[in-house]
């Protein structure tokens, strides 16, 4: 069984000051990752590892999680930024099989396609959402569309 936590980045600054790559998380954002980092321990959905795309604010919201988490250092793939949903299913497919439950940090529109393609559940993800689609398989490149279930989600627009 493989299990993927799909993590949309948090609430980021939006000023002209800064590129897109490089914009930082509010403070807001950070607090909310925290909040999020917790719920995700509580609910015992702690993955692997995590890879997230290099832009600041994805980067800086797989950074707390790893932090609080416990896991080690997020690692970076360029592909995730910006990606189209086969770009990220691309990026899925070439995990190691070694890893049962892994974590991808990313943006949207991306993170709502791939939770649409997996699952055809059509959900809003704002920013810092993580949700959880397990799967039947043994290996990465087995998923396909509407092949998995998914198991949780939560927001930090939720109030639990």
């Amino acid at each position: 069984m493989k299990k993927l936590l799909l993590v949309r980045h948090a609430k980021a600054v939006h000023d002209d000051s800064y590129s897109d790559f490089e914009r930082p998380l509010k403070h807001s954002g950070m607090r909310d990752t925290t909040i999020m980092a917790e719920r995700i321990e509580s609910a015992s959905h702690v993955p692997e590892l995590l890879i997230a795309s290099p832009s600041l604010r994805t980067l800086a919201t797989a950074n707390i999680l790893s932090e609080h988490l416990q896991l080690p250092r997020p690692s970076e793939d360029e592909r995730i930024y910006d990606a189209s949903q086969q770009a990220l299913l691309k990026v899925i497919s070439g995990f190691s099989d070694d890893h049962y439950f892994i974590g991808l940090v990313g943006h949207n529109p991306g993170i709502s396609h791939l939770v649409h393609y997996f699952t055809g559940q059509i959900r809003d993800v704002p920013p810092g959402a993580v949700i959880l689609i397990t799967f039947e398989f043994d290996e990465w490149q087995q998923l396909t569309y509407d092949s998995g279930k998914l198991a949780w989600f939560s927001s930090p627009k939720d109030n639990s």
